[in-house]
C-alpha cells in the first residue's frame, strides 16, 4: 500500500472549499470538472469530479456529488449529508492489492462502485463497510511514454 488519504465530498462547493484549504495550507491544487473529464451527468458539467491538494507529502482530495436528481449507472453515490461526507482512499500498489483489500474491507458491506478501469488511467472502486465507513480503492497504472 502506498498510502491512505482523506477524500471529502461536497454538494456543489468543492471548488470554493478546496480553494480555501489551498490558501490556508499553501498547497498546490489540481482540479477537474465532470464536463472536462467527459463524465456524462446532466447538470453536473461544472461540478468537480476530482480535486487534489498537495503540501509536501500530504494529500487531501475532494469532489462534488452528482446532483440529487441525477442517476448514473455504476455511480451509486449516497445522498450528500454534512458530517458523513468523507471516505478513506487507499492508494494501492497493484490491481491484485486493490482486489484483495476491496474484498476484505467490503465483506458484509455494500459495493457502491465496482472496481473497474477509469478514464484517469486507474483501477478504481468504492465500498461502504459493515460499520458505515466509505472506502475508495485506487491503483494508478504506469504512465505511457
Amino acid at each position: 500500500m502506498k498510502g491512505l488519504h482523506t477524500y471529502l465530498n461536497f454538494d456543489g462547493n468543492t471548488r470554493e472549499a478546496m480553494t480555501f484549504y489551498q490558501q490556508c495550507l499553501g498547497a498546490e491544487m489540481m482540479i477537474q470538472t465532470f464536463g472536462e473529464a467527459g463524465v456524462p451527468i446532466p447538470g453536473a458539467e461544472e461540478r468537480i469530479v476530482h480535486a487534489r491538494l498537495t503540501v509536501g507529502g500530504a494529500i487531501l482530495m475532494a469532489s462534488d456529488t452528482p446532483p440529487a436528481d441525477s442517476h448514473t449507472p455504476g455511480m451509486e453515490t449516497p445522498p450528500f449529508r454534512p458530517g458523513n461526507n468523507f471516505s478513506i482512499s487507499i492508494d494501492c500498489e497493484s490491481v491484485d492489492e486493490a482486489n484483495r483489500l476491496f474484498a476484505a474491507l467490503g465483506e458484509g458491506g455494500t459495493v457502491t462502485m465496482p472496481l473497474m478501469d477509469m478514464f484517469w488511467g486507474a483501477y478504481f472502486g468504492c465500498i461502504v463497510d459493515k460499520f458505515g465507513v466509505s472506502w475508495m480503492f485506487n491503483h494508478e497504472y504506469p504512465k505511457q511514454a
